[in-house]
């Protein structure tokens, strides 16, 4: 199971944003059915607890069939992503901005065809977090909000 957090916690680094090489183009579209997208900024204190917090053990282990990425608001890397069924290509500060990202960190659960299922802004405790991942793993968001479902989750 160790190996299965370490491995986890590379692949997330392996997303993290840095300036891609020039003309790279980083994919941010779901290769399973939902994918989560955090919204990070330099200097964010709660955007790096939450990076300690996905290490963990319970949250790993929650995410696993979820494609999870990142991105960093003052980037300039380009990055391919699908919203609202549309593919497109914009550095990650216009997607952060398209979004309308304002403070950090910002998670956003989004479906196959970019359909975003869930936004949790700000940090989240890993037991709310917990919950978001539930809420769209187990397509609760089909019969009930997320306010009711959490209501009973946390």
């Amino acid at each position: 199971m160790k190996g299965f957090v370490l491995l986890l916690f590379l692949s997330l680094l392996a997303c993290e944003s840095k300036t891609a090489p020039q003309g790279e183009v980083r994919d941010l579209l779901p290769k399973g059915e939902y994918a989560l997208l955090i919204v990070e900024s330099e200097g964010c204190i709660y955007c790096k607890q939450l990076r300690k917090d996905l290490q963990s053990q319970t949250l790993a282990q929650e995410l696993q069939g979820m494609d999870v990425y990142s991105i960093l608001y003052e980037s300039n890397a380009q990055v391919r992503y699908v919203l609202e069924g549309r593919q497109r290509v914009s550095t990650e500060e216009e997607l952060a901005k398209t979004l309308k990202v304002n403070s950090f960190p910002q998670l956003f659960f989004y479906d196959k065809e970019g359909k975003i299922i869930l936004h949790l802004p700000g940090y989240q405790p890993p037991k709310n977090l917990l919950c978001g991942i539930r809420f769209v793993k187990e397509e609760r968001y089909k019969t009930e909000s997320y306010a009711s479902y959490a209501r009973r989750c946390m």
